[in-house]
């Protein structure tokens, strides 16, 4: 499992191309012959760029699921929409396609936020709406989501 690190800010071309930030790229290094999966998110606004390897663990449980379960199928309908195979060109490059790039609202100034084995990739500015919402007070959601989660001696 890869642990991605840093959001970046970067900007995208008006045919959609976006270069990898350096530090990002000296992350995924790696693994880059191995190509990359795009896809939307499933809560919000922005696009999910998975690591060829993350992605078929992540493929392996929508696999898994019953087929004959209408919303089942439903799901992986809407899961897989959109879903496309990057790979990075010579000058560190992905180009996202044009209905992703309207799907996340993505003009020319974007944020690549890491979120442990994917990046986000988001439009700037409902990146910035999205951690300053004063609705969701952090404190407590950290609780709720890691509280309970027990430590472990190594």
């Amino acid at each position: 499992m890869i642990n991605l690190i840093g959001s970046y800010e970067c900007k995208v071309d008006a045919k959609g191309r976006l270069m990898l930030p350096s530090g990002l790229k000296k992350q995924v290094q790696p693994i880059l012959g191995e190509g990359f999966i795009i896809k939307r998110s499933v809560f919000q606004k922005c696009l999910e760029l998975y690591p060829m390897t993350e992605w078929n663990q992540e493929i392996e449980g929508v696999n898994k699921l019953n087929r004959f379960v209408k919303k089942n199928t439903d799901f992986i309908r809407m899961f897989m929409a959109g879903v496309r195979t990057l790979e990075i060109d010579n000058v560190g490059r992905i180009l996202i396609p044009k209905d992703l790039v309207k799907f996340s609202e993505i003009q020319s100034d974007v944020v690549l936020a890491s979120s442990v084995n994917r990046i986000e990739i988001w439009n700037k500015d409902l990146y910035e709406k999205v951690l300053n919402d004063p609705n969701i007070d952090f404190g407590a959601l950290a609780e709720d989501v890691m509280g309970n989660i027990p430590k472990t001696d190594e």
